[in-house]
């Protein structure tokens, strides 16, 4: 069995400045989007819009608003309302752990709506040249989870040749790599598809419909070798919560996506 290298969680230490891997991570999610979306905005279909550099900013910086605050809330009411209702000074105690993908998602297109409707522009529009840009900065949390030695997965067959040890764990159970299973299926294979399928000019609102469609089906796949919560365990049907979060997304993502078919979502032009 393969033991995890137990990294340390520090990247960088001069003197009272600590810089820790997990935060890089999140830095180069960052970067990665802001070079991926710079390339969107050149293509013809957001050209033609007067999409520039400037505005892939302006979304990025709305997008980390969502992210950080929609993640935190989502971890909040999602995994542990109970706990943090009787604490309600650590609701917004980032520094302690504790951020939820689907709650991320929810505040990042809430704060998309917002851009939007300041823009004067479809919120698919702005969706759709998000979306194919978003899952290479996922598959570097996962790694950065990996790092971490965090959110390690279910017992595995010890002669699985990638089984893993998390000392993490305080046992030494063989274990799935559940991070790396999701770095590359959330994470890159998703970038891939997602990424080819944006190539072409698609119905409004198509590429915002695969984003969801594609991140639930291989998110729900990837949590059946990730070790539950703790202090929730496998809650109906057998289903973790981020697999019970994933089904709404599938449903609304085929949603998006059968209607953007039928060019139910029309384009508008921004306002003077």
């Amino acid at each position: 069995m393969l033991i995890h290298p137990q990294f340390d969680p520090i990247a960088i230490a001069l003197g009272p400045l600590k810089v820790h891997w997990y935060g890089l991570t999140y830095l180069a999610a960052f970067a990665l989007f802001y070079l991926l979306a710079s390339a969107r905005a050149k293509q013809p279909f957001f050209a033609q819009r007067g999409w520039d550099r400037q505005m892939v900013e302006d979304v990025l910086f709305f997008g980390v608003m969502g992210v950080v605050l929609g993640g935190r809330l989502g971890y909040v009411l999602f995994y542990k309302p109970g706990y943090y209702f009787s604490h309600p000074s650590e609701i917004l105690a980032v520094w302690q752990g504790g951020m939820a993908f689907h709650g991320g998602l929810l505040g990042v297109i809430t704060a998309l709506a917002i851009y939007a409707k300041r823009q004067g522009r479809h919120f698919f529009e702005v969706a759709d040249l998000v979306a194919p840009c978003v899952p290479i900065g996922l598959a570097a949390g996962r790694f950065g989870n990996f790092m971490n030695g965090e959110l390690w997965g279910r017992a595995a067959d010890p002669s699985l040749p990638w089984a893993m040890v998390f000392p993490q764990s305080g046992t030494d159970i063989a274990r799935h790599p559940s991070q790396l299973y999701q770095f590359g299926l959330e994470g890159v294979l998703l970038f891939v598809l997602l990424w080819l399928y944006a190539r072409r000019a698609r119905p409004l609102g198509a590429v915002s419909g695969m984003f969801l469609m594609g991140y639930g089906v291989f998110r729900f796949t990837a949590e059946y070798f990730r070790e539950p919560d703790s202090f929730l365990g496998l809650l109906t049907f057998n289903m973790s919560m981020g697999q019970w979060l994933c089904v709404p997304m599938i449903l609304v993502g085929a949603l998006f996506w059968g209607m953007a078919q039928k060019n139910a979502f029309r384009s508008e032009d921004r306002k003077a």
